[in-house]
C-alpha cells in the first residue's frame, strides 16, 4: 500500500471516528441515566442486588444506612486507583468516565420515585422492569464502547493476573455480591435478584446485537447440487459455496452458506434433512445482513 492510499484510509477512519464520537458519548450519557433510574426506581427500593458496586451499596445501606451515592463513588474511586497501578493506562482512561458518571446519575435521579408514582411493592414487577431498564442502559453503554466502571475494573484485573476470562470473572464477582445479599435481605430477595441478572444479560445482548430476523446456514453434505438447487429454485434465496478441508480426514469438501429470513428456517432445515439425512449443518442468528439481491 503506497503513501497516498495510507493517507486516504487514515482520513476516512478519522472522519468515521469524528462522526461517531458525539453519538457514542450521547448514548453513553443516556445509558448511564437509564441504569441510574432503574437502580433508584426498582432495584434499591426493593433491595434487589444485581451485582456491581450498586449492589454493594444496597447491601451496605441495608446494614448501616450508608448513602448509595457516597458508597458507589468511593468504591469506584478505589477501583480506579487499583486500575492505575494494575492495568494499562488506556484501560484506566476508558473506565474514568463511567466510574464518575454513574454515581453522579444515581445522585441526580435519587428522587425519581417521588416524581414517577409507581407501585414497586410487587417484587416480580420490579424485578422484570428493573432488569429490562437496567439491561437496556448497560447495552447502550457497551454498544457505545464505554463501561460503567466499578466491578468491570475488577474483572479486568482478575483477567490479567489470574487468567480468568472476563465472562467467568463477571460470574464470580457479581455472583458473590448477589449471593451475599441473601445474608442481609433473605433468600426470597436473592431469587428475585437472580431474575434481574438474567433479564439484564438478555436485554443488554439484544441492545448490542439487535434482534435477529435472519438465520445463517452452513451446510456440509454429499448432496451438494440437490440442496443448492432446493435453496435457489424452491426457496428463492442465494447460496455461497466455500472450499474447505476436513480437519481429521483432510478430505476436500464444499460448505454451502445461505442467509435467509427466520420465517424460512424450518423449510430449509426440513428440506436439508429430506434430501440428505446425514448432512451436517450449523445454524446461527444473523443480526445484520447487507448487500445481495
Amino acid at each position: 500500500m503506497n503513501f497516498f492510499s495510507q493517507t486516504r484510509n487514515f482520513k476516512i477512519l478519522e472522519r468515521i471516528n469524528e462522526k461517531s464520537r458525539t453519538k457514542r458519548i450521547i448514548s453513553f450519557i443516556i445509558g448511564s441515566i437509564i441504569i441510574a433510574i432503574a437502580y433508584n426506581l426498582f432495584l434499591a427500593p426493593n433491595n434487589l442486588v444485581a451485582g456491581g458496586v450498586g449492589g454493594v451499596a444496597i447491601i451496605l445501606k441495608g446494614l448501616f444506612g450508608f448513602d448509595d451515592f457516597i458508597v458507589i463513588l468511593i468504591l469506584n474511586i478505589i477501583l480506579l486507583i487499583l486500575s492505575c497501578f494494575l492495568l494499562e493506562k488506556e484501560k484506566t482512561k476508558g473506565s474514568i468516565l463511567g466510574s464518575l458518571l454513574f454515581p453522579i446519575c444515581v445522585k441526580l435521579t435519587s428522587g425519581i420515585g417521588q416524581v414517577i408514582d409507581i407501585d414497586t411493592s410487587q417484587l416480580l414487577i420490579s424485578a422484570v422492569f428493573g432488569g429490562v431498564l437496567y439491561g437496556f442502559g448497560i447495552g447502550m453503554i457497551f454498544k457505545a464502547g464505554f463501561t460503567s466502571g466499578g466491578t468491570d475494573i475488577l474483572n479486568q484485573i482478575l483477567n490479567k493476573y489470574y487468567k480468568i476470562s472476563i465472562g467467568k470473572s463477571m460470574i464470580y464477582v457479581d455472583g458473590a455480591i448477589t449471593l451475599s445479599s441473601a445474608l442481609v435481605f433473605g433468600t426470597n430477595k436473592l431469587m428475585y435478584a437472580m431474575i434481574v441478572l438474567y433479564i439484564i444479560s438478555i436485554m443488554s445482548d439484544r441492545v448490542i446485537l439487535g434482534i435477529s430476523d435472519s438465520k445463517a446456514f452452513y451446510i456440509v453434505t454429499d448432496e451438494e447440487k440437490a440442496i443448492k438447487d432446493y435453496i435457489l429454485k424452491y426457496l428463492n434465496h442465494g447460496v455461497t459455496v466455500f472450499n474447505a478441508k476436513g480437519g481429521f480426514a483432510k478430505e476436500k469438501q464444499n460448505v454451502l452458506m445461505c442467509v435467509l429470513p427466520t420465517k424460512d428456517y424450518y423449510r430449509l432445515k426440513t428440506g436439508i434433512l429430506e434430501i440428505d439425512p446425514s448432512a451436517f449443518f450449523v445454524v446461527t442468528d444473523a443480526y445484520e445482513v447487507f448487500g445481495g439481491e
